[in-house]
């Protein structure tokens, strides 16, 4: 497994993290689906043992992941791996608890002491405010940001994170926060990294930095032959690219391109949107989904960066390529 220096953290890390928000299986908030349909506990667990195994030893997660599930799978596992060879990352901030705002003290106190007992752990290694909605006039800010510290001073966790969606957000937060590492939504078609001025703060203050969503939630992998449905509490059945006919057929024809350009690899799609990620983040890991064993296998055969010539080569595919089309599902009844 590739390593690299995780910013200043000084943790050296696997280039391929293990993200559990799948381990979490289905899942609902006020009836929206915000989980993943079809997840089997006992070979999600052994995903786990299995990523140790293959040396993935970054594991992310957080605490309304399937409402603590995915926290608690993990906690079942220190009786077979040793809690101390795996760098452990949870977050905060998407249940405001009986609170009318995110980061309430009384409630960020109340969440970390449970992600600690479904963790069955002391501390955590690496510890994310989950988004960036610190209040209309980021009002809720500082005093999150005192407390995270005051939980380092005491053992709690060992380092500070911010995370969001939008690049954009964290850098307007990040100077205030002066997180360890951030962890930022990436991959080869919707991509601001650069271009919000993110990049370039991470390099300047030698944060490190983690990438979620990279295949776009399997979408970008190709594997899908027409508009997709999926089971209830899957957050994928409210996303209209999963119904869109065009996209998924363009899809197919990135990922035999990616079959072609790296067919010495093991698993040239996945070696190829990984690495296109990879290729500019010195101190980078990227997130990857492993619910199966089968996941781990192939997260197993990647984690190298590209090379600056292949690495512009595959945006310029996906860009090409990668953008919704809002076709109907009749159109897709017709090309059958």
């Amino acid at each position: 497994m590739n390593t690299v220096r995780f910013g200043r953290t000084g943790v050296q890390t696997p280039t391929i993290c293990l993200g559990t928000w799948g381990h979490g299986g289905s899942s609902t908030v006020g009836g929206r689906p915000v989980g993943w349909f079809g997840t089997d506990e006992e070979e999600a667990r052994r995903s786990l043992i299995s990523a140790r195994d293959v040396g993935i030893t970054h594991w992310d997660t957080a605490d309304v992941y399937g409402a603590g599930r995915a926290e608690r799978l993990i906690g079942s596992c220190w009786g077979e791996v040793r809690r101390q060879d795996i760098f452990l990352s949870t977050k905060v901030g998407w249940d405001p608890g009986s609170h009318n705002h995110y980061y309430h003290p009384e409630q960020i106190r109340r969440q970390l002491e449970s992600s600690l007992r479904n963790l069955r752990t002391d501390w955590v290694d690496l510890y994310y405010l989950h988004h960036c909605d610190f209040g209309p006039h980021g009002e809720y800010l500082d005093e999150a940001v005192d407390l995270l510290h005051t939980f380092q001073q005491a053992g709690r966790i060992r380092f500070i994170g911010l995370s969001d969606w939008k690049s954009e957000a964290i850098v307007r937060y990040a100077s205030r926060v002066n997180p360890d590492a951030i962890q930022c939504y990436r991959n080869v078609v919707d991509d601001t990294y650069k271009s919000s001025g993110l990049k370039q703060w991470v390099e300047a203050n030698d944060v490190g930095v983690a990438f979620f969503s990279p295949l776009k939630h399997a979408l970008l992998l190709g594997i899908f032959e027409g508009p997709v449905t999926f089971g209830a509490g899957d957050h994928r059945s409210a996303l209209p690219e999963f119904r869109d006919f065009g996209l998924i057929s363009r899809l197919r024809t990135c990922r035999r391109e990616l079959e072609r350009h790296f067919g010495d690899q093991a698993e040239p799609v996945l070696h190829g949107l990984v690495g296109a990620l990879l290729a500019d983040a010195p101190t980078g890991c990227v997130i990857l989904g492993q619910r199966r064993r089968s996941h781990v296998a192939a997260a197993a055969a990647v984690g190298q960066p590209l090379s600056p010539e292949d690495a512009l080569w595959v945006r310029q595919l996906y860009q090409e390529n990668g953008r919704a089309t809002r076709a109907s599902w009749k159109t897709f009844q017709q090309a059958r």
